[in-house]
C-alpha cells in the first residue's frame, strides 16, 4: 500500500463543496472516481479541510492510499487525464509515510478572501471574487479585524450547521490588504469553524462601508450569538490557500 500526498487546485463554482454528498458534484467524489478508473480500487480521499459550495482551492493538501504500484508522476498524470474537463488539477504528488495524514498532521490552514471594489461589472473575475461597488475603507477593516485575532469563542461567526465540538478557535492572523481595486483578506489558524471566514469578512465589509463602527466587530464577537451577525460573505470570493505541516 502506498500513501500519496496530493496538492489540489480547483474552481469551486460547479461543486457543492469538497466533501462527498448524496447529491451534487463534489471534488472528493471526482478525484475518487478518477483514482478508481486508474487503479480499480475503491479508495477514500482525505483532505486538510472541507470547503463549501462555490469555494475555491489554490493548494489543498490531501492523501489517498493505493495498492497498485505507481510512480508519483504517473499517478498524478493519470488523475489529471481522467479529471478533465472538470476544473480540478493535481499540481503535485509525493509518497508519504503511512502515519502521515492530510487532516490530522496539519498544523495550520490559510484562507484568502478576494473582493473587487469597483462599480463596473465583473467579467474574468465573475464567480471568483465578491464585487462591492461602494468604496471600502480597507484601513478601518484591518484595524477592526485585529480584535478577532487570538483565542476566542467564535459562536457569532459560526454556521448554525457547524459540527465542530467547540466554538473556541485560535485565529493567528487576519489581515486586510488593498492593491488597486482588489481588497484581499487573509486568515490563518490551526483550524476554522464552518463559515467562520465568510462571516468575519461579511462583518468587516460592513465596517469598510461605514455601516458598522470598528468596535462593533469586538462587540459581535463578545455576544457569542449568531443572531448579531451582520453579513455572511458569498462563497465565490473564498480560497483555501495552503496547509502547513511539520518541517515546513
Amino acid at each position: 500500500m502506498t500513501r500519496f500526498a496530493l496538492t489540489l487546485e480547483w474552481d469551486g463554482t460547479p461543486f457543492v463543496g469538497f466533501q462527498r454528498q448524496p447529491e451534487g458534484r463534489t471534488v472528493q467524489r471526482a478525484i475518487e472516481d478518477a483514482a478508481f478508473e486508474i487503479t480499480g480500487e475503491a479508495a477514500t480521499l482525505h483532505a486538510a479541510g472541507r470547503t463549501d459550495t462555490g469555494v475555491h482551492a489554490l493548494a489543498m493538501c490531501a492523501h489517498i492510499d493505493v495498492r497498485r504500484a505507481f510512480t508519483p508522476f504517473r499517478f498524478m498524470q493519470g488523475l489529471n487525464a481522467r479529471l478533465r474537463p472538470q476544473p480540478i488539477a493535481v499540481t503535485a504528488c509525493t509518497v508519504v509515510p503511512d502515519d502521515w495524514h492530510a487532516r490530522f498532521s496539519c498544523l495550520g490552514r490559510e484562507y484568502a478572501y478576494r473582493i473587487i471594489n469597483r462599480r463596473a461589472p465583473l467579467t474574468v473575475e465573475a464567480n471568483r471574487a465578491w464585487q462591492v461597488p461602494q468604496p471600502l475603507d480597507d484601513a478601518a477593516m484591518h484595524r477592526a479585524a485585529q480584535s478577532l485575532v487570538g483565542t476566542h469563542d467564535f459562536t457569532t461567526f459560526r454556521s448554525a450547521h457547524c459540527q465542530a465540538a467547540s466554538p473556541v478557535k485560535s485565529l493567528d492572523r487576519l489581515d486586510v490588504r488593498r492593491e488597486g481595486n482588489l481588497v484581499t483578506i487573509e486568515a490563518a489558524a490551526r483550524s476554522f469553524l464552518q463559515h467562520q471566514v465568510r462571516s468575519m469578512v461579511g462583518c468587516l465589509v460592513l465596517v469598510g462601508l461605514g455601516r458598522w463602527r470598528e468596535g462593533r466587530i469586538a462587540e459581535a464577537l463578545a455576544a457569542r450569538n449568531r443572531q448579531v451577525l451582520g453579513l455572511n460573505a458569498p462563497a465565490a470570493g473564498l480560497y483555501f490557500v495552503r496547509a502547513l505541516y511539520p518541517g515546513e
